[in-house]
C-alpha cells in the first residue's frame, strides 16, 4: 500500500502563495515540516510533508475549515504524467496500488479559464474510468463516504487525491455558486449569502438569521448586504453617507443614517453587525473589534480587504490580534475566516460570541 506523502489544496487563481505561507506557518506550529509547490495562477497547492512525516496526520491537523485560502483538501498521490494514447491505465493503476477505496469519483479542474477546455475530456472518460474502479475493487459501495478526486491540470496531467466526511468541501472544486438576485442593489449581496451558508449551519438560520432581529450595516450604499438582512425579515440601521435603494426604504425595515460607520455607535445591543467598508485591513478590524469588546453585536461577518503582497500575513496578524483581544476582555468568542469564491481580493471574517 502506498503511504500519501502530501496534501494537495484547491484555491483561487492568484492565491496559490498566499495558501503556501498559510501552510508553512500552520504546519510548523503543530511541529511539522514540509515544502509548498505550486506554479503561479494554478489554482491549486502541492504541500508535500518533510521526512517520514504522515501526511494524513497533517491533514487530519489542518482541517479545511482551519484554512483560510483553501477550497478544498485532499490526501493526495503523486502527480501523473499520462501518455495520451492511454490515460487511463496509469490512474487505475495508481490507484490500486494505493490499496484505496471509495463510494464515489469526482473529475474536477483548477478554477482557471484555460482548464474549462478539459470538460470534453473529462465527459468522455467518465464511463470508462468508473467502470474499471469497479472491476478492480476500489469503486464499491459501504467505503466509508471517501471520495476520489482527479484533479486534471490538462490533457496528460492528473493528480489523485481523497478527501474524507467532515474534512472536505461538498461542493464541486470547493465552489459555491450562488445565482445573483435580480432585486439586490449590487452583486457584493452574493458574499454576505455565501458567508451565512459557510459560517451558519442550515438548521440554525431560523435561530441566528430570523425574522424581527435587528442589525447593522456599515457601509451599507447602495444596500447589497441590507438586502440580505431585509430578506430575513431584520430591521436594519444602514449606515452610509451614500444613498440607499429606493427599494430596500420601501420595505419599511430599514432605517438609513447617513453616519461614518467607523465611529456610529448603536442604540442598544444588536443580533448583527455586517460590513463591507473599503478600507485598511487594521482600521476595520479596530472598529470591528470595539463592538465586540463592547458587547454592541451577538454576530459579524465583516471583509479585510487585502493587499497585494504577503496577503496571509496580514489576515494573520488581524485574526491574531483580534483573538488576543477579545480574550484580554473576558469575550469567549468562536472566530473563523475564510477567502469565499465571491469575495475579491480580501476575506471573510464571522465571529459570534458565546457568552
Amino acid at each position: 500500500m502506498t503511504i500519501p506523502g502530501e496534501l494537495l489544496l484547491y484555491c483561487r487563481s492568484g492565491f496559490e502563495p498566499d495558501l503556501a505561507a498559510e501552510l508553512a506557518d500552520k504546519a510548523l506550529a503543530l511541529g511539522w515540516q514540509g515544502e509548498a509547490d505550486f506554479s503561479s495562477g494554478a489554482g491549486f497547492v502541492r504541500f508535500i510533508a518533510a521526512g517520514d512525516a504522515p501526511a494524513n496526520a497533517l491533514h487530519r491537523g489542518l482541517p479545511l475549515a482551519s484554512l483560510v485560502f483553501a477550497r478544498q483538501s485532499l490526501l493526495a498521490l503523486p502527480p501523473l504524467l499520462l501518455p495520451r494514447e492511454d490515460r487511463l491505465t496509469p490512474i487505475i493503476d495508481q490507484v490500486v496500488a494505493s490499496g484505496w477505496s471509495f463510494e464515489s469519483v469526482w473529475q474536477e479542474t483548477p478554477d482557471t479559464n484555460d482548464a474549462k477546455a478539459l470538460a470534453g475530456l473529462i465527459k468522455a472518460l467518465k464511463r470508462p474510468l468508473e467502470s474499471l474502479l469497479k472491476k478492480r475493487g476500489a469503486l464499491r459501495r459501504k467505503a466509508g463516504s471517501r471520495r476520489l478526486h482527479l484533479l486534471w491540470s490538462d490533457g496528460d496531467r492528473v493528480q489523485l487525491g481523497m478527501s474524507f466526511p467532515g474534512n472536505r468541501s461538498e461542493l464541486p472544486g470547493g465552489i459555491r455558486r450562488l445565482r445573483f438576485p435580480h432585486r439586490a442593489p449590487s452583486r457584493s449581496t452574493l458574499k454576505l449569502e455565501e458567508a451565512w451558508h459557510e459560517f451558519i449551519p442550515r438548521d440554525d438560520w431560523e435561530e441566528r438569521l430570523g425574522e424581527g432581529m435587528q442589525a447593522a450595516d456599515l457601509g451599507a450604499a447602495p444596500g447589497g448586504w441590507t438586502w440580505q438582512l431585509v430578506q430575513r425579515g431584520m430591521q436594519v440601521y444602514a449606515i452610509d453617507n451614500g444613498p440607499m435603494d429606493k427599494g430596500l426604504m420601501a420595505t419599511g425595515l430599514v432605517e438609513h443614517l447617513r453616519e461614518d460607520g467607523f465611529v456610529w455607535e448603536p442604540p442598544g445591543r444588536l443580533d448583527w453587525l455586517v460590513c463591507d467598508i473599503v478600507d485598511k485591513p487594521s482600521r476595520v478590524m479596530s472598529m470591528v473589534q470595539r463592538w465586540l469588546e463592547r458587547r454592541w453585536c451577538r454576530e459579524a461577518v465583516f471583509n479585510l480587504k487585502l493587499p497585494m503582497k504577503r496577503r496571509w500575513q496580514e489576515v494573520s496578524r488581524c485574526l491574531s490580534g483580534l483573538e488576543s483581544a477579545l480574550a484580554e476582555a473576558g469575550v469567549r468568542a468562536k472566530v473563523a475566516c475564510r477567502h469565499l469564491y465571491h469575495d475579491r481580493e480580501e476575506v471573510t471574517v464571522h465571529v459570534r460570541i458565546l457568552d
